[in-house]
């Protein structure tokens, strides 16, 4: 059911990828959107108000309405979430970190909300996996993001295997990230079971001060010892 366009739009909210100042990232022109907005769609309500209050949110919460969507949320659940728009007020789906529905539940908003008719908005912000891909040196015009690999190792080889070959045979960049704690298992996977020629972008930190981002091929990556230890870091193959 198509309707008016006047009524509430669902604006897509990026967040900060780490404690940094928010002009160096974002325009303006999103917080005065975000500023007028009380009713959220959100991974985790802490880091939300967190975030909120970083940007001069005013007030103290008690008339803004955070709904929970995260990793065990089903979509069944969500039926009722887009109800505001219903009453032409518009929405934010926010991002844990980044930009949302990029490695993020909310793609399930969006349907809902592209299924009503609503009007969608995505706000400038940035992604770590798009960053990472054009820093890299990589193919930038034919890309795949995979997400996570399998975190059992067995599996976990395999995959990185079909992945090499694939690059290989396409020229294609392979995009995945892991949970920072097992950076370096992921990190050792994959200089033990790739030929020396291919290569590896390993991009961490990305908008941070500490930001870090080299492609070399895996017999240099032998001789290195990265620093991405618990540290959000982008992993990217190509031939």
């Amino acid at each position: 059911m198509e309707r008016d366009e006047h009524n509430g739009s669902l604006y897509l909210i990026p967040t900060g990828m780490g404690a940094l100042d928010y002009e160096r990232i974002f325009p303006e022109f999103n917080r005065k959107i975000i500023l007028n907005i009380k009713d959220f769609i959100v991974e985790d309500i802490r880091s939300a108000r967190r975030f909120l209050k970083s940007i001069g949110y005013p007030g103290n919460f008690d008339d803004v309405s955070f709904r929970i969507l995260d990793k065990h949320t089903k979509e069944e659940d969500t039926v009722d979430y887009l109800e505001p728009l219903q009453k032409n007020k518009p929405m934010g789906l926010m991002s844990e970190a980044g930009v949302p529905c990029l490695a993020d539940p909310g793609n399930i908003i969006v349907k809902g909300a592209h299924r009503f008719g609503f009007k969608i908005v995505p706000l400038i912000g940035p992604s770590s996996i798009l960053l990472a891909l054009i820093a890299s040196g990589f193919n930038g015009q034919n890309f795949s993001f995979l997400g996570y690999l399998p975190v059992k190792t067995p599996e976990r080889v395999k995959k990185i295997k079909e992945i090499e070959l694939l690059a290989q045979k396409t020229g294609q960049t392979f995009i995945f990230i892991e949970t920072p704690y097992r950076n370096l298992q992921l990190f050792t996977s994959i200089i033990n079971h790739c030929q020396s020629e291919t290569m590896l972008c390993l991009a961490t930190d990305l908008t941070l001060k500490t930001e870090n981002i080299k492609s070399k091929t895996i017999a240099a990556w032998k001789n290195s010892d990265p620093d991405i230890h618990k540290k959000p870091t982008v992993f990217l193959i190509s031939a």
